[in-house]
């Protein structure tokens, strides 16, 4: 065999002579910091979840019907007669689930090592565009299977654009194609959903491999690998505490890939629909625009800037500062290269002060996901009693959370910024290194 795969591997570099150098640039001579740790793993894994879910989107696409009449039913179809439908769909709608999981852990990692900080802006910019993109691409699918949920959902989000001044309305039913989400509106969006947001994220995922492989992969020392003055072990010329990324970390991911996909098994043969979180009760209910679910609220992982949204009051009756606030939450996650201008990476060495804002950055999140699945409602109770004003108390604890949020990029400004970050000192190697 081992024959074999080297004739096969002299044939295509006969043939392909430019195609070994970049295999050789991009894995086995591309070398990797020493010391990465758990949090490195959300990488890969979130590779793995994209190729599951563009591998089971084009199954559930041979049986789907992108119309309103059909789609709700070709689903079921697809659950109840397409042999081993049932397990493609699940394996689709928890992929994308555990992809945000994976998405948002792989953007803490970004953020508590300063893998922002120059020179990686640009890797950090493309990452955040894949993250953009990534939304839309749920958003779109999330109305495909035309539930209830998935009508009222498309409405009242696609309803957000029409916060726009002057061209607001024109502009939803320019996305809809309608007055109400119907047929043009899902064909628009099975086309995106399929084809085109699927091309643009292939796109900017090779564009930030290749952005990160330029510069090199950060650590959570957040030093620069150093390449001398002996080199390392294999060879003299490599940095000295960094190893070949084949086969050492590829490897090591498979331990993460594996534990991964054990959760992601449990998840889709025992608890599919994770309570209501992965899967809402009110989709298994066909698209009706004269019934109106009782909390209508989006996916779990858009909870926490649709909470954003209801929390920011509306002021001339409109909803555009709830808006504007919603899409300014993302954009400073953009501007971070430049909000932060810490002296050290890593929250290894970084002051109180960063590692207490970015703490509190975490829970108003949370706080903020509460809010937006309506958890509250059902926890204030619980808290304070069932005769206070649940209203009342969750627009209070909202808010606060609003500001926590937009606090932690003033604060990180101002601290980093007017110098009143007291580091620590940072090592001059990586401190796992042989």
């Amino acid at each position: 065999m081992a024959n074999v795969f080297s004739n096969i591997g002299e044939w295509v570099t006969d043939r392909a002579p430019g195609l070994m150098p970049v295999y050789r640039k991009h894995m086995t001579e591309y070398y990797a910091p020493k010391n990465f740790n758990i949090w490195y793993y959300f990488g890969s894994l979130a590779l793995l979840v994209l190729v599951n879910q563009i591998v089971t989107g084009i199954f559930l696409t041979m049986n789907y019907d992108p119309s309103a009449s059909g789609a709700f039913d070709s689903v079921q179809y697809i659950m109840r007669d397409v042999e081993w439908g049932w397990l493609i769909r699940y394996m689709h709608t928890t992929g994308a689930s555990l992809f945000f999981v994976v998405i948002y852990l792989h953007m803490f990692r970004g953020i508590i090592y300063g893998s922002y900080q120059k020179p990686r802006e640009l890797v950090w910019l493309l990452g955040m565009l894949i993250f953009l993109v990534l939304m839309a691409e749920a958003f779109m699918g999330y109305v495909l299977p035309w539930g209830n949920m998935s009508f009222w959902g498309a409405k009242v989000i696609v309803s957000l654009f029409g916060t726009i001044p002057v061209i607001g309305k024109d502009l939803v039913e320019w996305i809809m194609g309608d007055f109400l989400p119907a047929d043009a509106t899902l064909n628009r969006f099975f086309a995106l959903h399929v084809i085109a947001l699927p091309l643009v994220l292939l796109l900017l995922v090779v564009l930030h491999l290749a952005a990160l492989h330029e510069v090199g992969s950060n650590n959570p020392d957040g030093v620069d690998v150093k390449h001398g003055p002996k080199g390392n072990r294999w060879d003299p010329t490599k940095p000295a505490d960094g190893i070949p990324f084949h086969p050492y970390y590829t490897v090591k991911d498979l331990v993460g890939v594996g534990l991964f996909l054990a959760i992601a098994a449990f998840i889709i043969f025992f608890q599919p629909t994770f309570g209501g979180w992965f899967l809402e009760h009110d989709n298994s209910i066909p698209a009706n625009n004269l019934v109106t679910p009782a909390q209508i609220k989006p996916v779990w992982y858009f909870t926490a800037f649709y909470a954003i949204v209801r929390m920011i009051p509306s002021a001339l009756g409109t909803a555009v500062w709830g808006v504007l606030g919603m899409f300014g939450a993302i954009v400073l996650l953009f501007l971070m290269p430049w909000i932060d201008a810490g002296k050290v990476r890593s929250i290894r060495y970084r002051g109180t002060g960063f590692k207490v804002a970015l703490t509190l950055f975490v829970l108003a999140f949370f706080g903020l996901m509460l809010i937006g699945t309506d958890s509250t409602a059902e926890l204030i109770p619980m808290f304070f009693g069932a005769n206070v004003d649940v209203t009342a108390i969750e627009n209070l604890f909202g808010r606060v959370m609003v500001l926590i949020y937009f606090g932690f990029f003033v604060f990180l400004w101002l601290y980093t910024h007017l110098g009143w970050e007291k580091t620590k000192p940072v090592p001059e190697r990586v401190t796992t290194h042989d």
